[in-house]
């Protein structure tokens, strides 16, 4: 077993580890037990029961956070013509069309995500070497391939809170709901609105319980289990 540094032991004293917590409860405990000198990431781990070694079990979806992710968001749009000025005038960060594909295929990532046009799929493609190791590359299932009259929601979308979510091979969910300095009520809309998106997005192939087990945890923080059933009936806020 690793050995915790002082304030994780702390921070674990404030939890007990065999308890299902109602996710208000586990909210409350992630921003007590964050004690990190930094603002900590508060995140939220699904463990589903499915295989996804099977393409009818495969979890792939996006939420909009209403609260957001506590970050400056950083997007590239992968565009030409007057989809362009469009991206430019949603805010986005980096806008092209040859240039850019060259400088990302050079190596330079940083950006938080990347969205194209249809008509750049053609020239992107050989990008995924570089950007499908860091899942940022532009895919229609996750919504960041979009035509030129849906850039400014793409982008807006983006900048507020947009978190893209997938099963791993260990057939778990990761994802940040926000940080803890956010208040209790903003993270609960947050995790509300990652739970509806996960429930909703179950694949047609999942068998016996869809979702196993749901974990609140904070960048530097223990584990904290929540009451799955608790956690899958709750409804995103409008």
């Amino acid at each position: 077993m690793p050995d915790h540094g002082k304030r994780y032991e702390e921070a674990s004293k404030l939890i007990e580890h065999d308890k299902l917590y109602p996710p208000k409860e586990a909210v409350e405990l992630a921003k007590l037990a964050a004690k990190a000198k930094f603002d900590e990431t508060v995140e939220v781990h699904i463990r589903t029961s499915l295989d996804p070694r099977h393409a009818d079990q495969q979890l792939r979806g996006v939420a909009v956070l209403p609260h957001g992710l506590g970050k400056a968001v950083r997007v590239l749009v992968f565009a030409q013509g007057e989809a362009v000025r469009m991206a430019e005038q949603a805010g986005a960060d980096f806008v092209g069309a040859d240039e850019l594909v060259k400088r990302v295929e050079d190596g330079f990532t940083d950006f938080d995500v990347a969205i194209a046009t249809p008509d750049m799929m053609g020239r992107i493609g050989r990008l995924g070497r570089v950007l499908g190791r860091k899942g940022l590359m532009p895919n229609p299932r996750s919504g960041t391939v979009v035509p030129m009259e849906d850039l400014n929601k793409a982008v807006t979308e983006a900048r507020k809170g947009r978190v893209e979510f997938r099963v791993d091979k260990t057939a778990i969910v990761h994802v940040p709901i926000g940080k803890a300095s956010f208040g209790e009520e903003q993270l609960l809309d947050n995790m509300a609105t990652l739970m509806d998106a996960v429930v909703k997005g179950k694949p047609t192939g999942a068998k016996g319980q869809y979702i196993r087990s749901v974990t609140v945890v904070t960048t530097m923080g223990p584990a904290i289990k929540v009451d799955t059933m608790a956690a899958s009936a709750m409804a995103a806020t409008d």
